[in-house]
């Protein structure tokens, strides 16, 4: 990895992590990105991703607990959930064949787009509601989203935005508070199984982790108000054109 690639990578981690603790979608940028300025083949990207996204979201819970969301009892109960499909999720993705997985990649970055260009639903942000609605369900929701999230981590958030927000009737800012905990609970048994399996890169994943913990760290202080609708057209197009890259259109 040249300088600059370092650098770019590093400034991508940051954009990444701040849109990751606010809704999701970092990895989109960060796994192509990996790929591409890093030189990583599929599975050592998906790997090595990882490891930012697990210390970034260390990083956010510190800041959430910090402004007084202390709900780590309740976001583990999920996450216990989602470890064991993520688990199965992880050797899925290790076992898929390189061109598969970049297909894949691109089709759900496609996919991605409705949600990034969908319009901020600003009730969700004065619902004031802490109290989680269908628990059972969640726990049955999350095991299936710890498959998601093992096989491929990027877009986990929007899965877990929905199902606390929409189904759960939580406050947004709640649901940003559980959601960190969740994604850093079925990451360690899901990094474990990219670790043991060679799947991860160190010095990339360092860069990539600092410019992560940076982004996580601002995107926990800081939601996003005016500068909604742009980021929302910068990373739509970032998206779209890193889907195209994976897809070998270009």
């Amino acid at each position: 990895m040249t300088p600059l690639n370092a650098i770019l990578l590093f400034l991508a981690g940051i954009a990444a992590g701040f849109v990751n603790v606010n809704a999701g979608g970092g990895s989109f940028l960060t796994i192509p990105l990996l790929m591409i300025l890093g030189g990583l083949p599929a599975a050592a990207a998906n790997g090595t991703n990882r490891v930012a996204v697990l210390i970034q979201n260390l990083v956010a819970i510190r800041n959430f607990r910090r402004h007084g969301f202390r709900d780590i009892r309740q976001g583990m109960k999920l996450g216990i959930s989602a470890m064991a499909g993520a688990v199965i999720g992880s050797f899925i993705a290790l076992d898929i064949p390189e061109g598969i997985f970049r297909t894949v990649l691109s089709i759900i970055m496609i996919l991605a787009l409705v949600t990034v260009l969908r319009p901020g639903r600003k009730n969700l942000q004065k619902d004031n509601s802490v109290i989680l609605r269908h628990p059972v369900l969640q726990i049955i929701t999350f095991f299936f989203i710890g498959i998601y999230g093992g096989f491929i981590q990027a877009g986990t958030g929007y899965l877990i935005i929905f199902s606390l927000s929409v189904i759960g009737g939580l406050s947004l800012v709640k649901t940003n508070s559980l959601k960190i905990i969740i994604i850093a609970a079925y990451l360690v048994p899901s990094l474990i199984v990219f670790i043991a399996n060679g799947e991860v890169k160190w010095f990339p994943a360092l860069i990539l982790t600092a410019g992560t913990s940076l982004g996580g760290w601002f995107g926990s202080a800081f939601a996003i108000k005016k500068g909604d609708k742009w980021i929302r057209v910068i990373l739509a197009v970032a998206i779209l054109g890193m889907a195209a890259k994976m897809a070998g259109l270009f």
